[in-house]
């Protein structure tokens, strides 16, 4: 947790201020303080956008960035007076920082949110790790999701500025990716508060209320629900846009020169590299309105004069994205309008103002009422602000304000998919409007200022707080010990996952060459009964066919009181609280045992007619298996407690489990007696939650399920409910299959007793 909520962001802090400084050189301008963090946060995207543009240079992202920080660093230290930092200003910047850290600090982990609301941050990872070692190809790779992720995306052209300075400064910190992405969320949206500070400076003169009014418009609903769902694009973006607003009024200020177009140009440039080409839609009309504004002050020689270095130096930053095309063919989802996404409905225009208490911003809020007058009234305070910036001349408001153009463009034009990203990223500037406008009645009226500002900032922290309370949390003990197993076995692949996780088949098994059954995969992964496993789906290893499975050296597998156990000659080699690790011998050439299942979803065994299994060994013989022989496997007894009440035949202890997802507490009690409990696991389909291992007597108990509700801890609310169960109890410590051998000529000995699966093996093939 240290390195990641501090280590993290204070060495992009420090790199930030570094490159930002080295912005402000080159501009010959000081850059107001608050604008040098996001300027230098841009200008390394513009760095790194050229570094990783080949696999030849992608190793010197690292060393170019900090060069560059470290030049500015150097080259501004003897003319730069320092300053103790504006209060206001950097209570406002940590207090957003906090906002968006929380979800996850208070978890106590080191995780990350997102978790089985969007597999995306599972894309973001794959692509930054490539990325930052070897550019935008795939040579050299296996088969694997991981490549399949890389394939899809890369060879796309999709845009990867944003996670420049991520994964830049993880390979300093040395932390993987997954444990430090919330923290990089968290300082972006810092960043955007940096640049409304500065836009809100004109009509927010007291810092104080500027202080207020910036704490509230950086953590709009919608912004702040989409950075919950990995959304570090829309953060990124929205702080972006705030920051090429911030800047553009140096350009057409009184005695302005072409350098004064630098900042603004790099800020120009990072948004390309973060969206592609296309994405600078969301400043053309600031662009047109900066032009417009320099021909009425400055005429046209000297518009031009600005114009035109603007506009050549921009082209040469948007080289890298130039060539990756208006808009990457991976896009077409953006532009489909029958493209929902994950969104169950095209996302209501209303939510720009930034306050919906609905916890999930796909639903409707439930107390409807409060939530139309909360609107009503933030509407009309951004109409207060917007007829205020305009009668102040609050340039940079007016401008950033444009930008609402290119939102409704993309909302008109675009996939409903794209039009929920577009919203988000533009709902900071409502909100901005709002609060300010709130926020300038105080001078006027302070009853009904004050009342306003308190209202705006009510339904914007109670919308907020209840997303908080539906935050998914990726489930930090499962993920790292997927990290363990992809280092401890790099190189030993191909491996194979059969439930449904992106983050383990496109991340953290990628050195495995990971691919997961019901995921981005190369191979096919047949199933038994014909056909393949549908997305999002777990699957067992008894319902796959063998020579599918047979690809795969390495299974790595969950936890399960119902699972099988793998066949011959797979051998287990690792296990943890989570998975289990089993491989086949690297050299197997076969031949395949013959195989047949026995049990079903949750009764892992069951008893073969005597005809099935004599069949089996009729079927050896028939394909010449050399020294032929059966092996059936026992699978420990599973009882279920699902309807309040177990029955064991024997004392001893055994494990509790939980199929599906817990959201706030789940306690197990037996007789009256708590023996168990969970927190907030999220499973995708067909995971189990093991409560704890109770010692317990034969006989008959009472069962119990006590779910806790929404409480202070995060993500305790919201959807998926509890107790989908079944609650089922097997031997805790039980091994994963005991295995029993007969000849086939013995074969009656392994009829009338319940198994997992029988196989006829090869002696020579195992």
């Amino acid at each position: 947790m240290f390195v990641a909520w501090f280590v993290f962001p204070l060495l992009l802090a420090l790199l930030c201020a570094g490159t930002g400084m080295l912005v402000d050189l080159l501009s010959g301008r000081r850059l107001p303080g608050a604008l040098i963090l996001p300027t230098g946060l841009a200008g390394m995207i513009v760095i790194g956008e050229f570094t990783t543009a080949t696999a030849g240079t992608a190793k010197l992202t690292v060393p170019a960035l900090l060069f560059f920080a470290v030049l500015g660093a150097g080259l501004s230290l003897s003319k730069w007076r320092f300053r103790r930092p504006d209060p206001w200003l950097l209570a406002a910047t940590l207090g957003i920082f906090c906002v968006f850290a929380a979800p996850v600090v208070l978890s106590g982990s080191p995780t990350f949110a997102g978790y089985i609301k969007l597999d995306d941050t599972a894309t973001w990872f794959a692509l930054t790790d490539r990325v930052m070692e070897h550019g935008h190809g795939v040579a050299g790779l296996e088969p694997s999701s991981y490549r399949a992720t890389l394939e899809f995306n890369l060879a796309g052209g999709y845009p990867v500025g944003t996670f420049i300075p991520f994964g830049a400064v993880q390979k300093l910190v040395k932390v993987d990716l997954a444990w430090v992405f919330q923290p990089y969320v968290a300082f972006l949206a810092a960043m955007l508060a940096l640049a409304l500070w500065q836009i809100l400076a004109a009509l927010l003169p007291s810092r104080r209320a500027r202080a207020l009014a910036v704490f509230v418009a950086a953590q709009p609903a919608l912004l702040f629900g989409y950075s919950l769902w990995g959304g570090v694009k829309e953060v990124a973006a929205a702080g972006g846009v705030a920051l090429a607003a911030a800047l553009a009024p140096a350009v057409v200020r009184a005695g302005a020169r072409w350098r004064d177009t630098i900042p603004l140009v790099v800020a120009a440039g990072s948004l390309a590299a973060q969206l592609s080409v296309g994405g600078l839609v969301w400043i053309g009309p600031l662009l047109l309105a900066l032009a417009v504004i320099a021909l009425q002050r400055f005429g046209w020689r000297r518009a031009l004069g600005l114009a035109l270095p603007f506009a050549l130096m921009l082209g040469a930053l948007a080289i890298p994205a130039v060539s990756e095309g208006l808009l990457p063919p991976s896009a077409e989802p953006l532009t489909d309008p029958n493209s929902l996404g994950n969104l169950i409905a095209p996302l209501n225009p209303v939510q720009l103002l930034g306050i919906w208490p609905a916890g999930d911003f796909r639903f409707h809020p439930e107390p409807v009422i409060a939530t139309a007058v909360l609107v009503a009234l933030g509407i009309a305070a951004a109409a207060i602000g917007l007829w205020l910036a305009w009668h102040r001349r609050s340039t940079a408001l007016l401008l950033y304000a444009t930008a609402l153009a290119a939102c409704a463009a993309i909302v008109l034009v675009g996939s409903p998919w794209n039009g929920g990203k577009a919203l988000a990223t533009a709902s900071p500037i409502v909100l901005s409007l709002a609060i300010a406008g709130a926020a300038s009645l105080l001078r006027f009226d302070r009853i009904s200022g004050a009342a306003l500002v308190l209202v705006i900032a009510g339904g914007v922290v109670w919308s907020n707080v209840l997303a908080y309370g539906g935050v998914s949390l990726a489930p930090y003990g499962q993920l790292h010990e997927l990290e363990q197993i992809g280092e401890a076995f790099a190189g030993e692949g191909p491996a194979l996952m059969t439930e449904y996780n992106p983050y383990g088949a496109r991340h953290f098994l990628r050195e495995l060459e990971g691919e997961g059954a019901s995921e981005l995969r190369v191979r096919e992964v047949p199933l038994a009964a014909g056909g393949t496993v549908e997305k999002g789906q777990a699957v067992d290893t008894d319902e796959l066919a063998l020579p599918g499975l047979f690809e795969y050296r390495t299974l790595v597998l969950r936890r399960s009181p119902v699972r099988s156990r793998p066949p011959l000659p797979y051998r287990l080699v690792w296990s943890g609280r989570y998975y289990e690790v089993w491989q086949r011998p690297a050299n197997f050439a076969g031949p395949l045992p013959e195989h047949i299942s026995l049990g079903s979803e949750f009764e892992p065994a069951a008893v073969p007619g005597c005809g099935e299994v004599g069949g089996l060994g009729e079927l050896a013989l028939l394909h010449q298996l050399p020294d032929a022989y059966l092996v059936a496997v026992r699978h420990a007894p599973v009882y279920d407690a699902t309807e309040g009440t177990l029955t064991l035949p024997r004392a001893g202890r055994y494990a509790a489990w939980l199929l599906g997802s817990v959201r706030g507490s789940v306690e197990l009690w037996v007789d009256g007696r708590k023996v168990g409990e969970a927190r907030h696991q999220l499973e995708n389909e067909g995971g189990f939650i093991e409560l704890g291992e109770p010692r317990l007597s034969a006989g008959r108990h009472e069962v119990e399920l006590r779910f806790g509700g929404a409480d202070l801890h995060p993500g305790s609310g919201g959807f998926p409910r509890p107790g989908t169960g079944p609650l089922l109890f097997s031997p805790a410590g039980d091994s994963p299959g005991r295995l029993v051998s007969v000849p086939i000529a013995e074969s009656q000995l392994l009829c009338g007793k319940p198994w997992d699966w029988i196989e006829a093996v090869s002696g020579s093939g195992s």
